[in-house]
């Protein structure tokens, strides 16, 4: 389930939407509950093809996880856009 984007910044990067990547990041909620698990979004960073997928689901997760409840609730789907383009190889427009 890779990341699908409209095109590619000559560094690489995925252009997306912060709406667009939050619909990514939704299709990894695989029990349905409404929620990110560290484990769903490791899934999703091994989708990207990233490595340290457990370093990186533990840190995006921290950097999202606003209430500290340990998963990322639909309130706080804003929240990963800094992680996803520090560490996804994302780079969100606002268009």
């Amino acid at each position: 389930m890779a990341i699908k984007s409209r095109c590619i910044t000559s560094d690489g990067k995925r252009v997306m939407t912060t709406e667009e990547l939050k619909q990514w990041l939704k299709k990894f909620d695989t029990d349905k509950d409404g929620r990110i698990s560290k484990e769903e979004l490791r899934q999703a960073i091994r989708a990207t093809g990233g490595r340290f997928a457990m370093f990186k689901s533990r840190l995006g997760l921290r950097s999202a996880d606003a209430d500290r409840n340990g998963f990322i609730d639909e309130d706080e789907l804003n929240n990963p856009v800094d992680f996803a383009q520090k560490h996804l190889g994302v780079k969100i427009t606002h268009f």
